[in-house]
């Protein structure tokens, strides 16, 4: 069942659904709408995050569920899923698969992060994907047993380097190096960029403001524009 659920994703967008404070649109009403014009337009899964949503999401979607339990949000430390008690609450919704931050700083309880990632696989019994910044923390999360490694984080952590575009050589490395599938995300902002991320080896590519965030790309054609 766990390689049809990864089978599913290949070659296909992943539409992150989620709104900030201050969005209108930040509503668990909202996002299961949202997710669920992403699968009628053909999207392969959706990334969704906390309780309220995710249990929305579940009712209106078919297609498989990436689950993330954010705390509130800081460059220092990681907040996407930090901890067991987080990936638990939603693993009870039937997500298909739990991401997390697996980069290697200090997580606010001090667990080991190679120590997490088995905890929520052999206690959850759910894939994991594994959100990294940089290289070596692609590599390390690979050896620690997760099912997808993601470059959701490169760019998104004060060390990692910061390209205009999408981390395409990270895939790339990350692609010739390790063995489980790579997800890209991060700054793929057009279907020429999608078709790149695929192209560098991703499994599947996530796409979140670019497709869903309607004040940021109101805001993006206007000042493209020269409005």
């Amino acid at each position: 069942m766990n390689n049809k659920i990864i089978d599913s994703l290949k070659g296909g967008l992943i539409v992150s659904c989620q709104a900030l404070q201050g969005n209108p649109l930040r509503a668990p009403t909202h996002m299961a709408a949202m997710a669920q014009a992403a699968e009628l337009g053909g999207a392969v899964g959706i990334r969704a995050n906390g309780v309220e949503d995710i249990t929305e999401i579940k009712k209106r979607v078919n297609i498989p569920i990436i689950g993330i339990n954010k705390t509130a949000a800081t460059p220092e430390f990681p907040y996407i899923t930090p901890s067991f008690e987080h990936a638990k609450e939603i693993a009870d919704l039937g997500v298909e698969i739990i991401a997390l931050d697996a980069t290697l700083r200090p997580r606010p309880d001090g667990t080991d992060i190679n120590e997490l990632i088995y905890r929520i696989k052999n206690e959850l019994n759910v894939l994991v994907m594994a959100d990294i910044a940089t290289f070596e923390e692609g590599v390390n999360a690979a050896k620690a047993g997760v099912d997808i490694v993601a470059t959701t984080l490169s760019g998104y952590t004060t060390y990692s380097p910061i390209t205009e575009g999408p981390d395409l050589e990270l895939v790339t490395r990350l692609k010739e190096t390790i063995d489980v599938p790579i997800i890209a995300e991060g700054r793929y902002t057009s279907p020429q960029l999608l078709a790149e991320g695929i192209k560098a080896g991703a499994h599947a590519v996530v796409i979140g403001k670019s497709i869903t965030n309607i004040m940021f790309n109101t805001k993006r054609f206007i000042t493209e524009a020269g409005l």
